[in-house]
């Protein structure tokens, strides 16, 4: 539900063009750094992919429901991030899917892309049509209980998670290209019907499913296994600092012309936010024996440490920013 929340919010109108291509500029310089980090950390290669993967993750369905409630959603550094963000955990998903299906390249390959092919197909024939039997259906039901908007969501979910499952593809790729789909289907709707929606997305999603994922993964987390040794136990500030300077630093590629220094700041670290593809890599990696419970865990501990601390403190940056530049000049009398 957290990926398909972040793939319904998504205003890709708002970043194709420049915010999109930087931020896949620096996505892939920061995934060649992420890699190059993990071959340092981890013998092997699978386990510096796993590693590359973790750290060059963003945490979008974290990050936009945070910038709409601050009001930041339609401001340039929100535009900036999103797009960030969109390439932060699609560019992952792809990568988990292609590394980690359990085939060989050339097959994987050929699977995502007639997953792509297929979701695309339906997105573009969702954008062309009308919907208005949908609409009118959701218009119909939306304070009954009836809820057709809400089963269609549920439904399209799932089908197009366990399509993905089918393939041998991340789950979590099939989530967010059924919020995409979604967004689609109800972008002609009537305004007053698709807020009434997003509300009833938020209460599902943040009232209820995404609480249970972050309780499951503290509950889920190795604490034994992080505290093992003082050499693991430092891993977690390492990785943390290491999510700053891999995925934060490349992503001012995409800051906006003429930022100021406390929106570059706020950038670099929404940026640096990451936990849901964390989670997910890690737990592939470790299932698979491919890195240690260890490494595994000191990623998760640095995974929720970006989530409690960078959105806090890049809020924090851009409004002294902001508070700066509006700030009337002192007089020199």
């Amino acid at each position: 539900m957290l990926f398909f929340v972040a793939g319904n919010e998504i205003d890709f109108a708002a970043i194709r063009g420049r915010p999109a291509r930087r931020a896949a500029a620096g996505w892939v310089i920061s995934l060649a750094a992420g890699i190059g980090a993990g071959l340092v950390l981890a013998p092997g290669p699978e386990a510096a992919v796993i590693i590359g993967v973790a750290l060059c993750s963003t945490a979008l369905g974290t990050l936009l429901p945070i910038l709409r409630d601050a009001g930041e959603s339609k401001s340039p550094i929100g535009v900036t991030v999103a797009a960030l963000g969109a390439v932060g955990e699609f560019g992952p998903l792809v990568a988990v899917s292609l590394f980690f299906s359990g085939r060989e390249l050339g097959p994987a390959t050929a699977v995502l892309l007639g997953f792509v092919l297929l979701t695309g197909l339906a997105i573009f024939l969702a954008s062309r049509a009308r919907h208005s039997l949908l609409h009118s259906q959701v218009t119909r039901t939306l304070h009954t209980s009836g809820q057709f908007a809400v089963r269609s969501i549920m439904f399209i979910l799932s089908v197009l998670v366990v399509l993905s499952m089918v393939l041998g593809l991340d789950m979590l790729l099939g989530a967010f290209a059924a919020g995409v789909l979604w967004k689609v289907a109800i972008a002609r709707a009537p305004e007053h019907d698709r807020h009434i929606i997003e509300m009833k997305i938020d209460a599902i999603a943040f009232g209820f499913l995404v609480p249970i994922f972050f309780i499951d993964t503290g509950i889920d987390f190795e604490l034994s296994a992080l505290t093992s040794s003082p050499a693991t136990l430092a891993l977690v500030p390492l990785f943390l600092v290491l999510l700053l300077v891999i995925r934060g630093l490349p992503s001012l590629l995409a800051a906006p012309p003429k930022s100021i220094p406390g929106d570059k700041r706020a950038i670099v670290l929404f940026a640096a936010t990451g936990l849901p593809i964390i989670v997910a890599v890690t737990g592939i990696g470790r299932d698979e024996g491919l890195i240690t419970s260890g490494i595994a865990s000191a990623l998760v501990g640095a995974g929720m440490l970006s989530v409690l601390l960078f959105p806090l403190l890049a809020l924090r940056q851009h409004q002294r920013g902001a508070a700066g530049t509006k700030r009337p000049p002192v007089s020199s009398r």
